[in-house]
């Protein structure tokens, strides 16, 4: 009989109406775990990927600098609007069942991306692309969540969350090699390709190892929550993004002007629901559990940080530096190793030093940021591999402290029930913080390097990720010292 889907224990729960009912709990074996983190690595790595590839995106579709960062936007506002729906329908319809959709649609957009004939054509695709990954991500933790308890629980959430940090690193690394490689011809177009294989391969895995989980008791789509979740979200992200190659229009400050006015509808209209006794797209309700604020609270700066400083690293090796792709890729290789390692080490130190670990994570790659922004101030523009590596390291170390604990902590108290709206809203907050971080220290950077110079605006712009670190270390002081 397989571990996978076997019902190898019986476990007596009371439902959150108080109702106590038993019923056999699904096992997430060993293959299916290695199946949905790699669904959850898909998307992570296809939003950084792309971003040593637009030089070469860019001369080969003519695409500009508003269609680049469109790319580059498009695929990370769809997805980030849409997570949190896809959380919900995975607990109507069954969280196999939408991840085997998510994943085949993201099989299917990666080939519309690198078939794209002209630069607009890639917009859409990759808008579709992100669309299909809000589809497929949230069931990963909603199943860990449904199938897992105790120490297997923790492992599984220590490795997811070292699967979305080395994932988010991975992606500039692979998209640098495969550029660089020009499979067949194809240049920039394989890093989109190259997904299609790995989706037919997560979907035959997926049916035969992950085992089907959905609410007991699933709530109808909150249509006005979504709606508003959507206006809220696009009203802010895209004027960031697009707003400086497109030179700031009307239409940008009109789009920030209404962002205020439609995140407050959204949080009435939630609040109103939940009193209701309804179950909005975002329970209000939810929020209390301490748990899981005051851990968004520190996913927040932290993604802001990183997002940005992805996106700015790789323009600065390959514009001011002269990098070639493969080379700028290998630039980060010490980041991901020193993540790894202390992703591996972070569930041991968590069972010494319980919540503190965060906040040691933090001032590790405060550490190491302060190292880079020294190295690039003195050794500008000579730079090479070698020199980053130390700060870069230090950095990636701390982040790897961070991180998986985090994601720990934020579901920690979340019923299983709400696993996939849970994971919903987290993923949520992380994804429109990545997004919010390019537009932000992404946009700030590209601007100052045209007036003050690149080594000048990177400095500027690691100084500035640096205040997003104390933040988040300040923060974490007030974080649950016990980790479930």
């Amino acid at each position: 009989m397989s571990n996978t889907t076997a019902s190898v224990r019986t476990t007596s729960s009371l439902t959150p109406t108080g109702t106590r009912h038993d019923h056999p709990t699904p096992v997430l074996g060993t293959l299916g775990l290695f199946t949905v983190l790699l669904g959850a690595a898909l998307p992570l790595i296809d939003f950084f990927i792309v971003n040593v590839a637009l030089p070469t995106i860019d001369r080969d579709l003519a695409a500009g600098p508003a269609m680049l960062e469109l790319v580059v936007a498009g695929y990370g506002v769809a997805y980030a609007v849409l997570l949190v729906l896809g959380g919900r329908l995975g607990d109507m319809i069954g969280r196999r069942r939408l991840f085997l959709i998510g994943i085949a649609a993201f099989g299917l957009t990666s080939l519309a991306c690198g078939l794209a004939p002209d630069a607009l054509t890639l917009v859409g695709a990759r808008v579709a692309q992100g669309a299909s990954s809000a589809l497929m991500l949230p069931q990963v933790l909603a199943t860990i969540q449904a199938t897992t308890a105790g120490p297997r629980r923790a492992k599984a959430m220590g490795l997811y969350g070292a699967t979305a940090g080395l994932s988010m690193v991975a992606g500039q690394i692979i998209g640098g090699v495969l550029v660089a490689a020009d499979v067949a011809g194809t240049g920039w177009r394989s890093i989109f390709l190259v997904n299609v294989p790995v989706a037919v391969l997560g979907m035959i895995l997926a049916a035969r190892s992950v085992p089907e989980t959905r609410s007991d008791r699933p709530a109808p789509v909150d249509v006005p929550g979504t709606l508003l979740l959507g206006l809220s979200l696009i009203t802010l992200l895209a004027p960031l993004t697009e707003g400086r190659a497109a030179g700031w229009p009307l239409w940008t400050w009109i789009s920030l002007g209404v962002f205020p006015f439609a995140a407050a509808a959204f949080f009435l209209t939630e609040r109103a629901a939940d009193r209701r006794g309804e179950v909005p797209l975002v329970p209000p309700s939810l929020l209390r559990l301490d748990s899981l604020r005051r851990g968004l609270a520190l996913v927040l700066p932290f993604s802001v940080g990183f997002g940005g400083f992805m996106f700015v690293i790789a323009v600065a090796l390959q514009q001011g530096l002269r990098m070639g792709p493969v080379t700028a890729g290998l630039a980060l290789v010490p980041m991901a190793a020193a993540f790894f390692l202390a992703s591996l080490a972070g569930p041991r130190l968590v069972g010494r030093f319980a919540s503190r670990v965060v906040t040691a994570g933090a001032l590790i790659q405060v550490v190491g940021v302060a190292v880079i922004a020294a190295t690039v101030w003195w050794g500008w523009p000579g730079l090479g591999i070698a020199a980053l590596a130390p700060g870069t390291a230090l950095a990636g170390f701390g982040q790897g402290l961070q991180l998986p604990v985090l994601f720990r902590i934020v579901l920690s108290d979340v019923p299983a029930d709400r696993a996939g709206v849970g994971s919903g809203v987290m993923t949520t907050t992380q994804q429109s913080a990545l997004a919010l971080g390019v537009a932000t220290l992404g946009s700030l950077f590209l601007s100052l390097s045209s007036s003050v110079g690149m080594r000048e605006a990177l400095v500027i712009t690691l100084l500035l990720q640096l205040g997003t670190i104390v933040v988040t270390a300040l923060l974490s002081l007030r974080l649950p010292r016990a980790v479930r």
